[in-house]
Order: C-alpha cells, then sequence, then structure tokens
C-alpha cells in the first residue's frame, strides 16, 4: 500500500471513484490509498501459488482469483486487492457489480519490504475480521520462508512458518498441499535477478 493516501472518503465514494479508476487503490479507515506496481519476483511467486492453487481446485466448489479481485474485510470496509484469494462455494458479492467479493476463505500476501510488517500487522487484524477465512499466507520473496496462519476451531489463530525448499504447506479448509519449491519456482534470490 502506497503511504499517500487522499481525502476522508466513505465507502461508497471508495467504490465509485475505484470503479471509474485506470489503477487500483485500497481503501482503510476513510483513507484510499494507490497501489503501487510488483517486482519481478513477487510477480512469479504470484503465478506460482495461482496456477498450482487452480489446478489442485480445478474439480471442485473453490475457485482462485489473483491480484485484481478486491476483498471487503468487513462492513464499511476496509476494501483490499490481495495477491491471492481463494472462494469455496457460492461467491457472495457486496452488491450487483460483483467486484467486491465477502467470502474468502484463503487470502495469500506476498510480502515487499515496503509492506511486510503491514500485512503481517495491521491488514492480518483486518482480515480476521472476515467470518468466511479460515487460512492466510504470507510469502517472502527475498528468500524461502512462508508464515502460515491458520484458524482453529476454538476461534484463535495458529501459525507455522516453512523455510525448507522440500517441505509442503496443507492448506486443509481447501483440501490442498502446496509444494515449497513449487511456490518458489523460478525465483532468484540476490542482486542478479531476474
Amino acid at each position: 500500500m502506497s503511504s499517500l493516501p487522499t481525502p476522508f472518503l466513505t465507502p461508497k465514494q471508495y467504490l465509485d471513484a475505484e470503479r471509474k479508476a485506470d489503477s487500483r487503490s485500497e481503501y482503510v479507515d476513510g483513507q484510499m490509498y494507490a497501489m503501487s506496481g510488483a517486482s519481478w519476483q513477487h510477480g512469479r511467486i504470484t503465478v506460482n501459488v495461482t496456477t498450482q492453487l487452480n489446478d489442485q481446485l480445478a474439480d471442485t466448489q473453490c475457485e482462485v482469483r489473483a491480484n485484481d479481485q478486491r476483498v471487503r474485510a468487513k462492513p464499511g470496509g476496509p476494501y483490499y486487492y490481495p495477491d491471492v484469494v481463494v472462494v469455496c462455494g457460492k461467491p457472495e458479492f457486496e452488491d450487483a457489480e460483483f467486484d467486491t467479493l465477502l467470502n474468502a476463505k484463503l487470502i495469500v500476501e506476498v510480502l515487499s519490504p515496503s509492506t511486510e510488517s503491514y500485512d503481517r500487522g495491521a491488514k492480518f487484524d483486518k482480515y480476521r475480521q472476515m467470518q468466511s477465512l479460515a487460512e492466510y499466507l504470507l510469502i517472502s520473496q527475498t528468500r524461502v520462508h512462508i508464515e502460515h496462519y491458520v484458524l482453529s476451531p476454538s476461534g484463535s489463530w495458529r501459525s507455522t512458518e516453512r523455510s525448507d525448499p522440500n517441505g509442503v504447506l496443507e492448506l486443509s479448509s481447501i483440501g490442498v498441499r502446496l509444494k515449497v519449491a513449487d511456490i518458489y519456482n523460478r525465483v532468484r534470490f540476490g542482486a542478479g535477478n531476474p
């Protein structure tokens, strides 16, 4: 999320402006924030995750979307554009425009240096307000490292981390297994990338 806010807007004003805009902006606490572009590594990881999820969910009632699917964390906002989102069953939308998803099951954010602490902290706090959300993944683009948050039956979130390229993530809420090596396929770390 960019650090340059716009004047206070209502959720309706945000949606009206966003639907006409050429670029994407997120909405938090009455402020609209322009989104910056993603790095090559960020894009590669997003494609890898989306491809793996799409392949494994092909014959299920779950669907995957990447980059351009706006989600609403709670009534009145905030509104975000996760890197990857999965919905299971019938998608629920805010209105007849069918462009703001309300019932995400899994959200994936690829961490950028400028947004990492926000994605891990305040943004995750907002996402947790979604009744439907069962799992949240934070994927580093600077090293092999994935944080996996799962909502337990008691309502608390538990986390595990994966840094082994040979590891596997079990996404139990959607019945998917992701190999860490597949998530980082063709990703190059260091000064020489891409």
